[in-house]
């Protein structure tokens, strides 16, 4: 299970290394051109039910914390999927079978 901490949200997002993985390429290369956008994913167990999205800007501190220390193979198509929806009006979204808790 990886961690994804933003800012001084006072809540980290708990997500499937492997897709996170994935999200920190998309995220790192939008924001290396300097590119905002929209990050959103249901709410883990244990929170309450619903739903969030941040902004997310360069300025803003962000770091992953993966579980497992070796670096998962990445597919090719899901950083595409993933940065075609980081490219649109909604956003990039996190699937909820990624989301842990």
């Amino acid at each position: 299970m990886g961690i994804l901490f933003y800012g001084s949200s006072e809540h980290a997002i708990e997500i499937d290394d492997t897709a996170l993985a994935h999200l920190k390429v998309v995220i790192a290369t939008k924001l290396r051109r300097n590119e905002s956008f929209t990050l959103s994913w249901r709410h883990d167990v244990g929170q309450p039910l619903g739903r969030s999205t941040v902004w997310l800007h360069p300025s803003i501190p962000l770091r992953f914390e993966f579980h497992e220390p070796s670096v998962p193979e990445l597919d090719q198509k899901r950083i595409q999927l993933y940065a075609h929806s980081a490219n649109t009006s909604g956003g990039l979204r996190v699937p909820d079978k990624h989301i842990l808790g």
